[in-house]
């Protein structure tokens, strides 16, 4: 059996589209509303991140001041203490 190499194109082309049809119906992305699914998938996704990076900003403030105060409290005492 000998196949040209532009039918063995074709030949895989087909499987792969077909493939990655049955792919999509697997997990349910098959319909119509495939596309808008996708795109919701992605901005929740992009929130996500968006929220991830909010949360960590808060925390890296919140130990910054955290330090800082706990530095003014340090000389604070010091100072009342010893009266310089």
């Amino acid at each position: 059996m000998d196949i040209k190499s532009e039918e063995f194109k074709l030949m895989l082309e087909a499987a792969a589209e077909k493939g990655a049809k049955k792919a999509l119906a697997d997990v349910g992305l098959s319909d119509e509303e495939a596309i808008h699914d996708v795109h919701e998938l992605r901005d929740l996704l992009d929130g996500w991140r968006e929220v991830k990076k909010a949360v960590g900003q808060t925390v890296a403030k919140f130990l910054t001041t955290l330090v800082l105060a706990a530095i003014a409290t340090a000389l604070a005492v010091n100072v009342y203490t010893t009266g310089e």
